[in-house]
């Protein structure tokens, strides 16, 4: 008999899995977890950190795989934070709430785990078999297709080989907590003092009084919103013409919809429910996919979206029928990263907050993943992008003073001050920051906050201005007044701390390796259907080979005298379902999209590999 092909690949190439060691578990009853306590059941590990809307992603395609594979599958997460907040332990219980993770949780703050399985990026699945051998890699999001092929393949070859054991998955829930608000996002104010606010874990729009405790009326609920996260007023005349008052950034269902708050009543504005795998995308806004739309602003008459999941900014233009709605790229290419220029060729990074200035010609925009503040202007040539605060994917911290030299950590809101500044809502350090773009400083207004997603203004009836903050992980809104005169941080600069890979100067063949499942094959017939874009941290690290192209090789010429920085990988590839008798592509077959982005800290040195090898997905 002829031995199936993958399992002979596994039979000669079997690498025995890395022990599970952190600081402790989560979700597991206070229970150590070892890998001799999971052997004979199909192991997902699943490495992602709680910043990073790409690991979000995941965890939402791996429920359906949870739930169906239930008796002989246990999906593990391993937590290996990128930022310093994320390393905090209450921190990332309130993260396990919040994206309601159901299953066990390994706290990796050291990366100890991380760096046994040589994970790369954020998000990570290792796939390990019943007999505790590591079968599978893949990086990136739209695995869940092929990873329930894999799945179903070894529970039929281990159930014949009397290797699988079903039971009950380890999972123990925690205490479930109860408040008014939980996890609350963003907030808005309406002529009357009202306020709505996102109640992003209860998946609902809260309408309160002046008072922040009374409640006017919740909206929506599971089955129409699904983590809620920007909240918009509308300007009074368009509300009247569209028949709505707020618009919602229902983030989970990828979608954007209306709220009217005298009766209640939603209109869907964009989305079609399905998460956006390509780009870019423009024309009608009911029949375009979005990802992760985060936060809404009304600038130059048009909803902007920022769409985190595809690093982009987005504008909806609001007409008084919804299916005449439109939707267009505003800024970003998609690629993650700071790149600043035209907005069409610009780079942003998990965009998640923004603000208009007064004048109506500056968008100000929170880029999370790079701990930036950003804009985007209206300007004789067009719309153009600029950094004032932030250094790159990977450079964060609490540090005041020059714009230049000052470091945030993961905002996700921004706020425009009566005097023309703007207050950062700086979220992973607990504070509220401002930039003065006159005098180009940063400066601290409050800390010791948890959290602070968003904030507005406000002015009670002896004329003092305080700032209303969405305290996120304290699951409430609270006024922090405005103080005469900022105080000064000199905090420390930080970096993500990850291992460097040592790569040899000059030639660099760099190849990313892509097994597409069991029942799928490359679709070539109207081209190469992979795509491969590459770009350095410092620019001049990269002498050629950078851009993007097809194809999933590239040979890249690095600079000596640079001596290290960060390698940025972008890739797509897409597969489609082949005939299983003669493996080609049928004219309508299924296709699925894979994609990743990967940051490599590299170090150039004397005698390391001149090769550098990135798993989409190896089998």
């Amino acid at each position: 008999m002829t031995a199936d092909p993958r399992t002979a690949t596994r039979a000669t190439t079997r690498l025995r899995a890395p022990e599970l060691t952190g600081r402790g578990w989560l979700n597991t009853g206070g229970t150590d977890l070892s890998l001799a306590d999971l052997r004979g059941r199909v192991v997902v590990l699943d490495f992602w950190t709680f910043c990073c809307v790409n690991c979000l992603h995941v965890l939402d395609e791996l429920r359906p795989l949870e739930e169906k594979y239930a008796d002989s599958l246990v999906l593990v997460g391993v937590h290996s934070p990128k930022f310093e907040h994320e390393a905090d332990p209450d921190a990332l219980a309130a993260a396990v709430e919040r994206y309601a993770v159901h299953h066990p949780v390994l706290d990796d703050p050291d990366l100890v785990t991380w760096q046994a399985y040589t994970a790369r990026a954020w998000p990570t699945l290792v796939v390990i078999d019943p007999e505790g051998y590591i079968v599978a890699s893949m990086s990136g999001e739209g695995h869940a297709h092929g990873l329930s092929v894999l799945v179903e393949e070894l529970i039929a070859e281990h159930t014949a080989k009397g290797t699988l054991r079903q039971g009950d998955s380890p999972y123990s829930p925690p205490e479930p907590a109860e408040t008014a608000l939980r996890f609350p996002g963003k907030v808005a104010a309406l002529p009357d003092g009202s306020v709505v606010v996102s109640d992003t874990t209860h998946h609902e729009v809260v309408w309160l009084e002046p008072d922040l405790v009374t409640e006017r009326g919740r909206f929506g609920g599971e089955g129409v919103l699904a983590e809620p996260q920007g909240v918009l007023v509308l300007p009074e005349e368009t509300a009247q013409r569209v028949g709505y008052d707020v618009v919602v950034a229902d983030s989970v269902n990828h979608q954007v919809k209306g709220l009217r708050l005298g009766d209640g009543s939603w209109t869907l504005l964009a989305g079609t429910g399905e998460q956006l795998r390509e780009r870019s995308g423009s024309g009608p806004a009911l029949r375009q996919a979005l990802s992760t739309p985060w936060d809404l602003a009304w600038f130059i008459d048009r909803v902007v979206v920022a769409m985190a999941g595809v690093h982009q900014l987005w504008a909806l233009h609001l007409a008084t029928d919804p299916a005449d709605n439109t939707v267009a790229v505003l800024g970003g290419t998609s690629a993650e990263g700071i790149r600043d220029g035209a907005a069409d060729e610009a780079w942003f990074a998990q965009p998640s907050g923004l603000a208009v200035s007064a004048d109506g010609r500056r968008l100000w925009v929170a880029d999370s993943e790079t701990s930036a503040l950003r804009s985007l202007d209206v300007t004789d040539d067009g719309f153009v992008v600029t950094t004032h605060v932030g250094q790159g994917l990977f450079d964060f911290g609490h540090r005041d003073g020059a714009a230049d030299q000052a470091l945030l950590q993961h905002p996700l809101g921004v706020t425009v001050l009566p005097d023309g500044s703007v207050a950062v809502s700086d979220t992973y350090n607990g504070a509220v920051r401002r930039f003065d773009p006159v005098a180009r400083e940063v400066s601290t207004l409050a800390t010791g906050l948890r959290e602070p997603s968003d904030a507005m203004v406000q002015t009670d009836g002896s004329g003092a201005t305080h700032l209303l903050v969405v305290e996120s992980a304290a699951h409430q809104l609270v006024r922090i007044p405005l103080p005469d005169k900022a105080t000064r941080v000199d905090g420390l600069a930080r970096q993500t701390q990850r291992p460097r890979t040592a790569v040899a100067a000059g030639e660099l063949r760099l190849e990313v390796t892509f097994t597409p499942p069991t029942g799928q094959k490359l679709d070539h017939r109207w081209g190469d259907p992979t795509w491969l874009m590459v770009s350095a941290t410092p620019e001049h690290l990269l002498r050629a080979g950078g851009g993007s192209a097809e194809g999933l090789t590239r040979v890249l010429d690095l600079d000596p005298s640079v001596g290290d920085g960060v390698l940025h990988v972008s890739v797509r590839a897409a597969s489609c379902d082949g005939d299983p008798v003669t493996g080609e592509v049928p004219e309508h077959a299924a296709c699925h999209l894979y994609q990743q982005d990967w940051g490599i800290p590299v170090v150039l040195t004397e005698g390391a590999p001149a090769e550098l090898t990135l798993d989409l997905r190896g089998v």
